[in-house]
């Protein structure tokens, strides 16, 4: 049986979906592509990864506040 994780799924399609040029995009394409990312978002959110990356960005965001006082 085969079986597909979501979260690498949507990582793929937007990898593709952001190759594109800029000027080829229409604005109902550019929400679709923002819709696919809060949804990769939630998914990868609650897993391991996710609160890895999490808080790595928290990590960073108070050392870039913290760099500029």
């Amino acid at each position: 049986m085969l079986t597909i994780n979501l979260g690498l799924l949507l990582a793929v399609i937007v990898f593709f979906r952001l190759r594109r040029r800029t000027e080829a995009r229409s604005r109902n394409d550019e929400k679709l592509t923002v819709v696919i990312v809060l949804a990769l978002g939630v998914v990868i959110a609650p897993t391991p990864v996710g609160q890895g990356i999490g808080e790595f960005l928290g990590q960073l965001a108070s050392g870039i506040t913290d760099s500029s006082r």
